[in-house]
């Protein structure tokens, strides 16, 4: 399989994979980012060409990548497209987790083939997404010819992968964004609760952040259900009870997300198996009285 790659869009993600791959014998032919400094950024950390115009990187490279942002890579396409860019075999790819391969389909009125390959990492600068980005696992979705391609270039990254259907993209990154970017807003109402008491700010994310490490540590070696701890978990009503009372006093805007996450959690606890269907039928009750007066009390109030 050829090596010969080529990057539009060197921001942190196209920087990224250019600088790791490159480091694994792939030969980037060219790069293009509509901001000059991006282009440079990569440039100097690995010597590859900079052009001045996107159609040249794509001329050059048998691998493509498009990493340039979500709403810009159907732009790029086209004007690749108007330009007859792309070329025959070669393959297409770019990283975004929302975007499925088909905004990449008019490349294949010239032959190439289109892929979507995304990591399931966060990325919030250049050295993390370099450092992070080796050992990750993706997802690769596309045309199934250039399958080899895609798990030739993860498998350089030192990743582990699976396949997914176009269709089911969206649903994917729905997924991936719960646990990424829902656990900051869980996290953030855990702060918000114990501030709530009177723990000034600076102390709350020391106290929670080893209380975090360690679920994590147990989903990773227990697994979920069985990581689930807690009051749920336990089939403790009466400290459920406590706890709503004492946010309806205390914090009454943050008892809406407690209950619904509380709503789902009791499930998981009866999947794993220390609740039984009529327990979890109990704390479902509970949150779902808890929904209705909140709702009837906010309607009430104008």
């Amino acid at each position: 399989m050829s090596k010969k790659m080529g990057i539009i869009g060197a921001g942190v993600v196209g920087t990224a994979i250019g600088v790791v791959l490159n480091a694994k014998g792939y030969e980037i032919t060219g790069v293009y980012d509509i901001k000059s400094e991006s282009t440079r950024q990569l440039v100097e950390r690995i010597g590859c060409t900079p052009y001045l115009d996107p159609e040249d990187v794509a001329r050059s490279a048998d691998i493509l990548f498009i990493t340039s942002s979500d709403t810009a890579i159907q732009e790029v396409v086209d004007s690749l497209a108007d330009l007859h860019a792309f070329h025959k075999g070669q393959v297409v790819v770019h990283m975004s987790g929302a975007q499925s391969s088909e905004i990449l389909d008019r490349a294949k009125e010239f032959g190439a083939h289109v892929l979507s390959v995304h990591p399931l990492q966060s990325f919030a600068n250049l050295e993390g997404a370099i450092k992070n980005l080796p050992g990750s696992v993706f997802s690769i979705e596309g045309d199934k010819v250039a399958y080899n391609a895609a798990v030739c270039i993860v498998e350089s990254l030192g990743g582990e992968y699976f396949f997914i259907d176009r269709k089911a993209k969206a649903l994917y990154h729905a997924g991936a964004c719960v646990v990424s970017n829902y656990l900051v807003t869980v996290l953030d109402l855990g702060r918000k609760l114990m501030e709530s008491t009177g723990i000034p700010a600076s102390m709350t994310n020391r106290a929670l952040l080893p209380l975090v490490r360690g679920t994590i540590n147990n989903v990773e070696n227990i697994g979920i259900p069985n990581a689930l701890t807690g009051p749920i978990a336990r089939g403790d009503v009466s400290t459920v009870l406590k706890h709503l009372d004492c946010m309806e006093e205390m914090a009454p805007d943050l008892v809406k997300l407690y209950t619904l996450l509380g709503f789902y959690t009791a499930p998981i606890a009866h999947e794993k198996g220390t609740i039984d269907q009529q327990a979890m039928e109990e704390f479902q009750q509970v949150f779902s009285r808890e929904l209705a007066f909140i709702t009837s009390t906010r309607q009430g109030g104008g």
